[in-house]
């Protein structure tokens, strides 16, 4: 009998399906209101859920008037501490780093406003809605400690998820002492709240010791563990199914308080329970950004070269659990210094806890780095662009590692001449346009790591030249139904509309977690590795089948295109998947795959995304409301699986710069501790009329180092650069150095 095939099936090119500017396969399922988001779901008996929210900021209820809301009409139970159910786990446990210290009636504490202290559930929703309002708690109130001032300062232990706090190489003390030119700049950046356009929701369903949870989460073979740990069940007694999220930011990747509530009720009651968090209940048990106070120091000499680079950062976190914006770490690895110094230190305040949102650290870091490396070449008298071109780093300035791929020089090239940088004035106040609006054009660059996660995929070829794929993937919205479906396809070899791609439940192969910008590399290599495995199964079928034409192609290796297998030294010999499958007597042949990185790369080399981002404002001279008329930013994100995908992303990356720069905070009453604007109508975010013009350029990048398929991530790199851009733009328009987030127009007036 022949050998069988001796090496991996090749493709035509990775780039059939991938690389091609595909439009959503699950678009029209969303425009026509037919994708099934998690409250969308009505089982059966279904009960409707509500918490009551705290109306202090620390200290106790002390008084529930539980007999008024049970005596609604239509109110079925009110879970309080008092008749809470036991769970399984310690609410204030941490399992693992990636789980948080929740609220789950534990107790009668308060520890932020807006925390759940009770449990209404009803037939209806208004009932329950009624039942919470009823419940009426009075409290035993400590003072609120809200703002940095106010705050308990501490020294965190790690920063981010593990991260450490502080960094040092060489001797900053002397290269900063010894500088021609030394500057320092302070920036604080408000806190910042998730609020996707789909709030945390849940339906929770018990089938004797089985629980059914359909809820949006961005890791749920890792969420499903969590979930049976709190309930004391085995994992595969769960089912977490999350087809379609609306919008996550990584607030969707970590449990949260109500989500246990929903389930305990369910459990309590044996019937379905659907809770769904109002936009206002958004601003306390899901996450935010956390505020940082930022103080950074950067040293030059005479030609403009960095000697020494100093970036502390303080950030507030609850007083219940540590996550730390590792914003200090955000000076790392972008300009070249022989001593850098990064530190963290941290304060307690009566709000919920910080977590992972879009870019963590390096969003906060990067918008008060850029705003210093401009006050830098300002003190220089150089321009901002070739200040940065002098001291961008060749290699990684914290490890010493070679940049996987290195193309930030392109970055910053093709963004300037696209945005006509040349013509810039280097003074600032120098620029008006036709009706009489300062003008000011300002620069950032743009940074964030490529990380991969542990990925799991399964493929699946029919005997009627079709392909079954399938990985628990998450698509927030970017993309990723399309573009993992566009890599599954290649790795079968197959167009990409022969290809069934299921994602989404805890039934399909582990994807890891969509989160970090590694979720396309990550659950993508697992899918390509499962195609090609599944191809190279049916390879050695015929290669060793004396009937068909590929027999004996086992040492000469064959092709996978169109549904066909080529000997790939005769093209005109072939056959279909089908026929082999069909002449084996098989319906279909399945594999497994992975998705992963060379461990001696990921050892020798850094991995980034590299960017650069341009902005113009207009501002008026008079009442000074600031426009950011143009956007521009190139990006080097490694193989672009989908142009249109990737450019979207990296658009609203942009766009969440505008909002960071402009228009998103949140403002809590320091007596109350109670967030005033805990709504759209006062959280502010930009709209279509704040972003005229904004523009994404795909630098094209080759990275052997990364992944097998050269794949990094687009969805955080946008927002970095951004920020700092836009506040450097302002800057050059007024003359105006501003040291906090967002730019209001009483700083420019004082």
């Amino acid at each position: 009998m022949p050998d069988t095939l001796q090496t991996p099936p090749g493709h035509v090119r990775l780039g059939s399906n991938s690389g091609q500017p595909m439009t959503r396969r699950d678009g029209i399922a969303k425009v026509t209101g037919t994708a099934t988001y998690a409250a969308d779901n009505r089982p059966d008996r279904l009960a409707h859920a509500v918490f009551a929210s705290a109306g202090i900021a620390r200290g106790r209820v002390v008084s529930l008037n539980v007999e008024a809301a049970k005596s609604h009409p239509g109110v079925i139970e009110v879970i309080t501490p008092d008749n809470r159910p036991a769970l399984h786990l310690d609410p204030d446990g941490k399992s693992h780093p990636f789980s948080w210290r929740i609220e789950a009636l534990q107790d009668n504490t308060v520890r932020y406003a807006g925390q759940p202290i009770a449990l209404v559930v009803a037939e209806t929703l208004e009932a329950a809605t009624e039942g919470a309002r009823l419940l009426a708690p009075e409290y035993d109130t400590d003072p609120a400690r809200i703002g940095f001032e106010n705050g308990e300062a501490y020294d965190p232990p790690a920063v981010g998820i593990g991260g450490n706090p502080s960094f040092s190489k060489g001797d900053f003390d002397t290269g900063f002492s010894d500088s021609k030119h030394r500057i320092g700049a302070s920036v604080d950046t408000p806190a910042q709240y998730h609020n996707a356009m789909e709030p945390h929701a849940i339906v929770a369903e018990w089938s004797g010791d089985h629980l059914t949870i359909d809820t949006p989460n961005q890791a749920i073979h890792l969420a499903r563990g969590a979930f049976a740990g709190y309930f004391g069940i085995p994992p595969e007694n769960v089912t977490l199914r999350s087809p379609f999220i609306g919008g996550g930011f990584g607030s969707k990747a970590i449990l949260v308080g109500p989500q246990i509530l929903a389930i305990m009720a369910a459990r309590m009651l044996d019937r379905p329970v659907k809770l769904v968090l109002r936009r206002d209940q958004m601003f306390g048990p899901v996450q935010h950004r956390g505020a940082t106070r930022q103080k950074l120091r950067i040293g030059t000499d005479g030609n403009g070269l960095i000697k020494a680079l100093e970036h502390e950062a303080t950030a507030s976190t609850s007083s219940f659990d540590d996550f730390i914006e590792g914003a200090g770490n955000a000076s790392l690895n972008m300009y070249a210094s022989p001593a850098i110094v990064a530190r963290h230190s941290a304060v307690r305040v009566d709000t919920g806890t910080p977590g992972p949102m879009r870019a963590p650290g390096e969003a906060s870091g990067s918008a008060a780095l850029e705003i210093a490396m401009d006050k830098a070449a300002e003190a220089v008298g150089m321009d901002p662009l070739e200040f940065r071109l002098r001291n961008y780093a060749e290699t990684d300035p914290a490890s010493g590692k070679p940049f996987s791929a290195k193309s930030l020089r392109e970055c910053y090239e093709l963004a300037a001449q696209k945005f006509g940088w040349s013509d810039r004035p280097l003074a600032p106040g120098q620029m008006r346009d036709e009706n009489g609006m300062l003008v000011g054009w300002g620069m950032g660059s743009a940074l964030f790591p490529a990380p991969m996660f542990a990925a799991q995929a399964r493929a699946t070829l029919r005997r009627d030249g079709t392909a079954l794929v399938e990985t628990s993937g998450a698509d927030m919205g970017q993309g990723a139904w399309t573009a993992l479906a566009q890599i599954a396809a290649d790795g079968v070899g197959l167009p990409v509309d022969r290809i069934e791609f299921l994602s989404g439940t805890t039934d399909q192969p582990d994807a890891g977690v969509a989160g970090g910008s590694g979720h396309t590399a990550s659950a993508g290599g697992a899918l390509f590795e499962a195609g090609s495995n599944a191809v190279q199964k049916l390879a050695d079928l015929a290669t060793a089948d004396p009937e068909s034409p590929l027999f004996g192609a086992g040492n000469t290796g064959v092709e996978a295109r169109e549904g066909r297998l080529f000997r790939a030294d005769d093209k005109s010999r072939s056959e279909s998947y089908a026929d082999i499958l069909e002449r084996a007597g098989l319906e279909t042949i399945d594999a497994m795959g992975s998705g992963g990185r060379d461990p001696a790369n990921a050892e020798a080399r850094a991995m980034f995304s590299h960017g650069a981002v341009f902005a113009e404002v207009k501002i008026d001279p008079d009442l000074f409301q600031i426009l950011v008329s143009r956007l521009i930013g190139a990006f080097a994100a490694g193989r672009i699986i989908n142009p249109h995908l990737a450019k979207s992303q990296l658009t609203g990356g942009m766009i969440w710069g505008i909002g960071f720069a402009l228009h998103e905070e949140s403002i809590h009453d320091l007596r109350s501790g109670r967030p005033l604007n805990a709504d759209l109508a006062g959280y502010h975010v930009p709209v279509n009329a704040d972003a005229p013009h904004v523009e994404a350029l795909l630098v094209d990048e080759d990275d052997p180092y990364v992944n097998a398929l050269g794949i990094k991530g687009v969805g955080e790199i946008g927002i970095t650069g951004s920020v700092g851009a836009i506040a450097n733009a302002v800057w050059h328009a007024t003359g105006k150095r501003i040291s906090s987030y967002p730019i209001h127009i009483d700083a420019l007036l004082s």
